[in-house]
């Protein structure tokens, strides 16, 4: 994956912005955060691909609610979901989601629903059969697996496309269909990986206000994005992350001023 242009000159300036106190290397910068319990807890967590490091000691606590990870493309976000959700072991650093360890603990997984950046479709099935499909997984009979699927697109918007085949999606229905399968279940932790990619701008705003209503219905939710203005419209509580390393935490508002009073690099191209 490759670094997002200019994005990781301003990410990265938030390491050592103006008004903070100094920190340790590999310690973020916090600000205006109260203790809350957390809902994902990441101790010394490294990921290493080979030689490619994924994550490197990240080592943070993800609070109730709604909180946005930010960073450009390639800074490590899509691997830390990963490992949340299970789907990767760390190569080193112990992780908690929900109180319980999440490697190798199957019975966790119902709790937690997960829209990932990537597709991975049945192209010919319809939106309906694959939702119902993967909700059958839970243990859910036909019928009942068929109800709870069109209750959750419906929730995403969907339902006049319920019968159509997948292939023959757009890329903004084939985020919602994604997010759909991530919710039919009513887990406990919504885990969603760029959610507005490829949507057009009045079903942005649609899913933004889907997502703020699901944080004040209880959900706990951790929505990633390389565009800070979508998450400061979802959440006042982020991560920022590059090279795989939390650079800061807590209030998005006070971390934006710390990266807008760096001096930034303007990239060109001839």
């Amino acid at each position: 994956m490759t670094a997002d242009g200019t994005a990781p000159t301003a990410v990265g300036a938030a390491t050592d912005g103006r008004g903070a106190a100094p920190q340790r290397e590999g310690t973020p910068v916090e600000t205006g955060r109260a203790a809350r319990p957390g809902i994902v807890v990441a101790e010394h967590v490294s990921k290493w691909y080979g030689q490619v490091i994924g994550l490197n000691d990240v080592t943070v606590t993800v609070p109730a609610g709604i909180t946005g990870l930010l960073g450009p493309n390639g800074a490590g976000k899509s691997t830390f979901m990963k490992v949340i959700t299970g789907q990767l072991k760390p190569s080193k650093g112990t992780i908690t989601v929900l109180g319980e360890p999440i490697w190798g603990n199957p019975a966790l997984y119902f709790r937690i629903g997960f829209c990932p950046e990537q597709d991975a479709f049945y192209e010919r099935m319809t939106g309906l059969e694959w939702v119902a499909a993967l909700v059958r997984l839970n243990g859910s009979s036909e019928s009942e697996s068929l109800a709870i699927a069109r209750h959750a697109l419906e929730i995403v918007e969907l339902t006049d496309a319920a019968d159509k085949k997948i292939g023959a999606y757009s890329k903004g229905m084939r985020q919602r269909v994604k997010m759909a399968q991530a919710l039919a279940h009513d887990p406990d932790l919504l885990i969603l990986d760029e959610p507005l990619a490829g949507m057009d701008p009045i079903m942005r705003r649609k899913t933004i206000r889907l997502i703020k209503d699901w944080g004040r219905a209880g959900k706990s939710i951790l929505v990633s994005s390389h565009i800070l203005h979508e998450i400061e419209s979802m959440t006042a509580n982020i991560l920022l992350i590059n090279q795989g390393r939390i650079l800061a935490e807590g209030n998005v508002h006070q971390i934006r001023d710390l990266i807008d009073e760096h001096p930034h690099t303007v990239y060109t191209s001839s």
